[in-house]
């Protein structure tokens, strides 16, 4: 469960020298970067390297794309989610790390560290002391400077050669049938080559700019040099006149763009990671710029190379992003597109809150998981602008976090929000209900219950009824968790006692009733306990609800196991994992694939039990926890290794299980979730 590589989706061009001397590089150096001007190639060189086997000295890749990050406060957090560590402990996210990759064979790519090269040498540089079987592939505009770091420089390529056949194959994409075998049009292409140095980004530019203009005006433009970029300075010292070159390409694809593309690309300058055309006209959209013009504009930028297109996202490659900022300054926009991007994405969390009992509810987990580091930068912004607004968007966005693995982002937004917003009320009481649920998944279940019993003191105080239940669920998941079936209960029941019939009335209400199940479970009424589970569950199919009826299916596999009904169990737990794969919950996997190896063990094939077990501990290693849960689940986790082993002996079941730990998740999941 690593970070994927991204996608090459245009044809690569020459670097066969350089291919050949990175892989040999690996075999005398653990930490190699790849360091030259932007748009020299540097990511691309990365991809096409791992894309093709040339990097084939570790067992898995995890890919760090870390221009989306302002500062370096999220840096071990966003490794950590590349790396597929989702830790639920509270140590500090580098200790975390370095934990999980100690015994792991692993190429670590950080990518566009050069904003970021103090934090990265001190990371890289724990990371390599501590993790024997760590090698760091990075790409900057200058060394990390970690000790033992072999600095490959990327150069321009040949002009007269792979300069040449990309820019062809570029023109040709732009101008489909266009022709270079006439030695004039021939000699025209070398020379754009030439004046632009053979830097790829910049030939890339001027390739998609042939949809606007001929060759010989392509030529002429550069010859003049006309690209409106007096006084710019330069934004690193690495090769200035390369650099030069490069802005001088991506100005005069800034002059060739209509007014409004022109507009766009300032705005989308405020976008951290990839987006689509709704959160481009959430952002962009306002003044001379309506939102019907925003996708034609879109495309307009992407015909030029301006933005890279994957299907329905965009992205805008840090160099250009630069370039387009430099103008939002210029237009004296800065704060109004802070502001609309703040406000975009207060919304989006807004939306995927206040659609979380409904059919949107996965949707949500997986837009505001692909927005993550705008999600942050609004956080950021809010928090020093305006701590109301950012109190209730942490206070929305800590449960979705929480519920997958982004626990210190979540606890670190919370505390520094609480720390600012001091006015009593619902708002902050969420905010504390969110802190609450956080620290009790990090193991913390007394600093859990204190914000537990300080929420539900301030929600009788303002008669907040969804605070009254927040708390009564906090609260009753802590005496959960410290095997108090009865306390969970009566904490329960007080709330429900007065609250509507229908358990989905609102989400704190309806998992209160999730906690009264539990404790029934817990308390031994298992018939009681699967009759309300049962009618839960199809209150949420009804609604394509998948949090709690996960949290339902676990507790019906939990009883079909102590009534004896492997099968029924079985399928439970499957339907569990597959609420989890949809929302991405990494703790609840690892809970699901638990029931599910003890229900395949208590059915009679042991060998499957053992693999889907040892993947069990892999999930469990990946949140930094022993196996946890509530505390029915640890017998059933017992005699599911003991039935197993008894089927298959120790030898098979051993065997099994090491392939388990050691299996890609994904092709273990799937071959779990099939009967």
């Amino acid at each position: 469960m690593v970070g994927s590589t991204p996608q090459e989706s245009t044809s690569f061009v020459g670097r066969t020298s350089e291919l050949t001397r990175l892989a040999a590089a690996f075999g005398t150096h653990r930490m190699v970067t790849l360091t030259g001007t932007g748009g020299v190639g540097k990511s691309r060189l990365a991809q096409h390297a791992i894309a093709t086997g040339v990097l084939a000295h570790a067992d898995s890749v995890a890919w760090v794309d870390l221009s989306p990050l302002q500062d370096d406060r999220l840096l071990a957090a966003t490794v950590s989610d590349a790396t597929g560590l989702a830790d639920h402990t509270p140590r500090m996210p580098a200790d975390a790390l370095c934990a999980w990759l100690s015994d792991k064979k692993l190429l670590l790519v950080l990518d566009s560290c050069e904003h970021l090269v103090d934090a990265c040498r001190d990371l890289a540089g724990d990371l390599l002391t501590v993790c024997p079987g760590l090698t760091v592939l990075a790409t900057s505009r200058q060394p990390v400077g970690v000790p033992g770091e072999l600095r490959f420089d990327v150069e321009p390529l040949p002009c007269d050669d792979d300069a040449f056949t990309l820019f062809t194959d570029r023109a040709a994409a732009a101008v489909p049938g266009m022709s270079f075998e006439d030695p004039e049009t021939a000699e025209a292409a070398a020379t754009i080559c030439r004046r632009l140095d053979g830097i790829p980004l910049a030939i890339e530019l001027a390739g998609a700019q042939l949809r606007e203009g001929t060759l010989e005006e392509v030529a002429e433009r550069l010859r003049t040099g006309g690209s409106g970029l007096a006084g710019l300075t330069a934004a690193e010292p690495i090769r200035p006149l390369r650099h030069q070159t490069l802005r001088t390409a991506i100005g005069w694809s800034h002059e060739l763009c209509a007014p409004l593309e022109r507009l766009l690309w300032a705005r989308l300058s405020v976008l951290r990671g990839t987006f689509d055309e709704a959160s481009a006209r959430a952002v962009c959209a306002g003044g001379p710029l309506p939102a019907e013009s925003v996708a034609p504009a879109l495309d307009g930028l992407a015909a030029k190379s301006v933005l890279a297109r994957s299907g329905n996202s965009f992205r805008i490659l840090d160099t250009v992003r630069e370039y387009g900022n430099m103008w939002l300054t210029e237009l004296g926009e800065e704060k109004a597109a802070a502001d609309r991007h703040a406000r975009a994405f207060r919304n989006l969390v807004r939306g995927a809150d206040d659609g979380w009992l409904g059919p949107s509810q996965a949707d949500g987990y997986r837009s505001l998981a692909a927005a993550h580091p705008d999600v942050c930068a609004a956080l950021d912004h809010l928090i020093a602008k305006d701590p109301q607004g950012a109190a209730d968007m942490t206070a929305r966005v800590g449960f979705f976090w929480a519920c997958t693995g982004h626990l210190h982002e979540a606890r670190g937004y919370l505390e520094r929000v609480l720390a600012r917003y001091t006015t009593t009320g619902a708002t902050r009481t969420r905010t504390l209900w969110a802190l609450g649920v956080t620290v009790l998944l990090q193991s913390e279940p007394d600093a859990a219950a204190a914000l537990g019993e300080r929420c539900a003191k301030e929600a009788e105080r303002d008669d907040d009824l969804e605070g009254m239940r927040s708390a009564a669920y906090l609260l009753g998941l802590t005496h959960l968790l410290a095997a108090r079936p009865l306390a969970a209960g009566a904490v329960a029941d007080q709330v429900l006692a007065t609250a509507p019939a229908d358990p989905f009335a609102s989400p704190s209400l309806l998992r209160c009733h999730l906690v009264r199940v539990f404790a029934l479970t817990g308390a031994g009424q298992l018939d009681l306990a699967a009759a309300e589970a049962d009618a839960l569950r199809q209150g949420c199919v009804e609604r394509d609800e998948y949090w709690t009826r996960s949290y339902t299916d676990y507790q019906l596999s939990l009883i079909a196991l102590f009534q004896d009904r492997p099968g029924q169990a079985a399928a439970h737990a499957r339907s569990m994992l597959d609420g989890k794969r949809r929302i991405g919950d990494s703790f609840g996997i690892a809970l699901g694939l638990d029931l599910l190896a003890a229900a395949v063990a208590a059915g009679g094939d042991g060998e499957a039990a053992a693999l889907v077990s040892g993947k069990s501990l892999a999930y469990w290693r990946a949140v930094g926890h022993a196996q946890r849960g509530t505390p029915e689940i640890g017998p059933i986790r017992v005699e599911c290794e003991r039935t197993a082993r008894a089927a298959v002996g120790d030898a098979v079941y051993d065997k099994a299980f090491r392939q388990g730990v050691e299996a890609d998740a994904e092709l273990v999941l799937a071959r779990a979730m099939k009967d």
